[in-house]
């Protein structure tokens, strides 16, 4: 089997830096393959408390070979989240041709390379399948979904692409933005409103310069090109970032419960999932799974949504 390289994006929080590491270095494949890290550099009003930080993420990236090589590209400048993935996806991929993207918040389970290696390898050939997602948010009717399967919709926790289909990536803000206007099916690309906030706000934030980010970008790369993502069942991915520690994200609960240390990956279908479409629909919409917990101590935003929950739950 032909490995992928890992890519890691690393920037000033030490500690989710090491329990990233950690979990990589724990899955089946580590010891076989490359890794690359790339270490952003601090932004010019960095206070010292900022400095120190940057510096001790450093230090955690060099304590031990994380896996069978590390490479570590660590900037003098801040170059920003956005630049440094789309400079450092593009570098490595030009060379190795795919590659599996972390960053320094997503916590791995152990068969994540393996699932991540087993679908490159799959769906090399099958140039409509642009992106594999290692992440999947629980919500009811899980068990539901087949082992793998398709969506439009893009995600970025845990990811993998190959060189030609990174190549229909647009950075163009304004470009993509009037081309996705004039998608037939552009209600399709937030879920028919459930997705919050909106893929064209993110996108006309960022073409206004009140945004940089990149995720929006490729995800509507792909949505033009009619691309398809895949999808595991269950996740392999927790992402332990959104604690206020980062650069773009803030305290959110994002829903994932259901996690595998082993994925199956077997050839399917390549058309989108209508069963994991309604899915992710009711995720966007209603949020995770409730439980007696959550019902007492969620705030919900109506009536209709604290009924409709407390209906799954004994529906379940």
């Amino acid at each position: 089997m032909s490995l992928a390289p890992i890519i890691l994006f690393v920037y000033n929080r030490p500690e989710h830096t090491r329990k990233t590491l950690e979990a990589l270095a724990d899955n089946f494949l580590a010891d076989v393959s490359i890794l690359y890290v790339y270490a952003d550099g601090p932004k010019k009003d960095a206070d010292e408390s900022m400095v120190e930080s940057l510096n001790n993420t450093r230090r955690i990236i060099k304590e031990r070979q994380w896996c069978k090589e590390v490479v570590i590209i660590e900037s003098e400048i801040n170059k920003g989240l956005a630049d440094s993935i789309v400079e450092g996806v593009t570098s490595v991929i030009n060379k190795h041709g795919k590659a599996i993207i972390l960053e320094d918040d997503i916590v791995t389970t152990s068969g994540f390379l393996k699932y991540m290696n087993d679908a490159l390898n799959l769906y090399e050939e099958d140039k409509e399948v642009m992106h594999i997602s290692g992440y999947l948010p629980t919500t009811m009717g899980q068990e539901k979904l087949s082992e793998t399967f398709f969506l439009r919709y893009m995600n970025c926790w845990g990811w993998a692409t190959w060189k030609d289909r990174w190549s229909h990536l647009s950075t163009d803000s304004e470009s993509l933005y009037q081309t996705a206007i004039s998608l037939p099916d552009i209600a399709e690309l937030d879920f028919k409103g459930a997705l919050n906030p909106r893929i064209l706000e993110q996108l006309d934030n960022n073409r206004k310069g009140i945004m940089k980010t990149w995720a929006v970008k490729w995800y509507l790369s792909i949505f033009i090109q009619k691309g398809l993502c895949l999808y595991p069942h269950k996740s392999l991915v927790n992402n332990i970032g959104f604690d206020g520690s980062g650069e773009n994200c803030g305290v959110y609960i994002h829903g994932a419960k259901v996690f595998s240390n082993e994925m199956r990956v077997v050839k399917t279908p390549i058309i989108e999932s209508k069963q994991a479409l309604k899915y992710m629909k009711d995720f966007f919409k209603y949020g995770s799974a409730p439980t007696y917990k959550t019902i007492l101590q969620t705030d919900y935003p109506s009536l209709h949504q604290f009924l409709y929950r407390i209906y799954k739950l004994f529906k379940r």
